[in-house]
């Protein structure tokens, strides 16, 4: 009772969320009546003569067998008229809660907290278009090891795999909806794997990935096997695959957020091509111990497509890349091991000085220009 009382008390009642003028006169002629007829009346005279009588008889002793007297009989006086009082609260809440339920903070029938309503509310729906601008700012606050997104948009963005989403197939190109729902969740495996695998993340061999792609397709998988086994500036993994040096850095607990869309269209091939474009963002931690956190952000273009095999030399159920590209951000300048070098503020740079200009890493309105300046620059949040 005190719990629905003070929610109400605490709940700010707009101009649109106004009981209905009917229904309160009703209530509050319905109260009044109630509070009548719980009220305590004068005893009449001859009510005031019985009592007197009994009073001088008990003090007699002579009051008859069984007769309910004193604290019990007032006991149950003061019970009658307290729950008279609390049947009347309870009315106020009932016709407010059965006019505007919404008044009611929380979920008072059990439906689920108040935490996780929030925590769905302020998530962010499916991107279907690009966005128009960044992100709005966030409240500045430090990334720890339990809050690894505060003060990040990411935190809204959703999580993992869950963030890949495949839209509807449906045919294109020549090529059925079975085809092109083949290739939309070949598309989904392989940014999986390259980007969210565990394996993957802590330097392993991305071997689930690279099985994704056509091996007919030599000058894709030659060039990512040569950057696995023998990264160099011509040569790197992490045009494709999300890497860290598992003796520098880990993934501070299970949690990659993700964002982004992905669309088809009839290719040139007599094929169906996914256009794929996703944000990942890494909370990560050193390995020397220290409680630090900073994020690595991601975000990843590309184009795949799966030929026609009966036109084509290629391997049915296998992906070709037709173009990628990439925006890596909070990772050390020109160091071509392999591996992404997140910078953290307490900690000297690595790898050559930013010479590129300042970008928002969380910014998905603009294109990737693959033709414009490679210089690394700086971000302006992580």
């Amino acid at each position: 009772m005190n719990r629905l009382s003070q929610a109400l008390e605490l709940t700010h009642v707009s101009e649109d969320d106004k009981i209905p003028d009917d229904v309160w006169e009703k209530f509050m002629r319905d109260s009044e009546r109630d509070i009548r007829a719980s009220a305590p009346k004068e005893p009449s005279s001859r009510a005031r003569e019985v009592t007197e009588r009994l009073r001088r008889n008990e003090a007699r002793g002579e009051l008859p067998e069984g007769w309910r007297t004193g604290p019990a009989w007032q006991e149950k006086k003061s019970r009658r008229g307290l729950w008279g009082v609390l049947g009347v609260a309870i009315a106020v809440v009932v016709a407010v809660v059965a006019v505007k339920p919404s008044l009611v903070p929380g979920d008072f029938f059990g439906g689920g907290s108040d935490e996780a309503g929030d925590a769905v509310a302020s998530a962010l729906p499916v991107e279907t278009a690009a966005p128009t601008a960044a992100p709005s700012a966030e409240a500045p606050e430090v990334p720890t090891l339990d809050e690894p997104f505060a003060g990040s948009p990411a935190k809204r963005w959703a999580d993992g795999a869950a963030g890949i989403v495949v839209p509807k197939a449906k045919g294109v190109g020549g090529q059925s909806a079975a085809k092109t729902e083949q290739a939309l969740k070949l598309t989904k495996k392989l940014l999986v794997e390259s980007n969210l695998d565990p394996g993957t993340l802590r330097g392993e061999r991305p071997e689930a990935a690279l099985d994704v792609l056509d091996p007919v397709q030599k000058d894709v998988r030659g060039l990512l096997e040569t950057a696995l086994s023998k990264p160099d500036k011509k040569h790197d993994p992490l045009w494709m695959f999300s890497r860290f040096d598992p003796k520098e850095a880990r993934l501070v607990g299970d949690v990659v957020k993700t964002r982004g869309r992905m669309t088809f269209k009839a290719g040139d091939n007599a094929s169906v091509v996914v256009h794929a474009d996703y944000t990942f963002v890494y909370p990560v931690v050193q390995t020397n111990g220290s409680t630090e956190v900073t994020r690595t952000i991601i975000r990843r273009v590309l184009d795949v497509d799966i030929p026609d095999p009966s036109r084509y030399r290629v391997t049915p159920g296998k992906l070709n890349i037709v173009k990628w590209d990439q925006d890596i951000n909070n990772s050390a300048c020109d160091v071509y091991d392999g591996y992404l070098h997140p910078h953290f503020p307490s900690s000297e740079p690595s790898g050559a000085a930013p010479s590129g200009p300042t970008t928002d890493p969380y910014d998905r309105s603009e294109t990737i220009d693959s033709n414009g300046d490679e210089a690394c620059g700086t971000v302006s949040r992580v």
